[in-house]
């Protein structure tokens, strides 16, 4: 972390989508997304949303950041924290990912230009993200 800024580490509470499709070969692919601020690779996650269940305001986050659309899992697959970089601070946070099977993409979304997205075999998505918790959340995936 950057010196000078102060940290809040009482965890606040995120949820995410792993958005996931079957490729033509058989294999999973992962959608992955930058980060708006430093471009990192990372999954669709938000803070909560009043009125919306976990699972959803997951699967509204990958709407709104990847324009993807399926069906999410009830259950959360996996938990990891990251610390996100604030207005100057970081805030640590724990986010709940669930599964979303991707089943179309959108042409156009809210974040579309804010944001690159790509497709990647679980093994490659899992090096290319830089969370410790969300490499082994990824890497779980692939030995399912």
């Amino acid at each position: 972390m950057d010196e000078g800024l102060r940290t809040q580490e009482k965890a606040r509470q995120q949820f995410g989508a792993v958005p996931l499709r079957t490729a033509a070969d058989g294999s999973l692919e992962i959608l992955l997304i930058t980060t708006r601020t430093t471009g990192r690779w990372t999954i669709p996650k938000g803070w909560p949303i009043k009125g919306l269940k976990a699972h959803e305001a997951a699967a509204r986050e990958a709407l709104e950041e990847a324009g993807a659309i399926g069906t999410i899992d009830r259950t959360p697959v996996g938990r990891y924290l990251y610390w996100k970089r604030m207005d100057g601070y970081f805030q640590l946070c724990e986010v709940e990912a669930y599964l979303l099977t991707v089943e179309s993409q959108l042409d156009d979304w809210p974040e579309r230009d804010q944001r690159r997205h790509e497709w990647f075999k679980l093994n490659d998505a899992a090096d290319l993200v830089e969370e410790p918790g969300l490499k082994a959340v990824l890497r779980s995936l692939d030995s399912a």
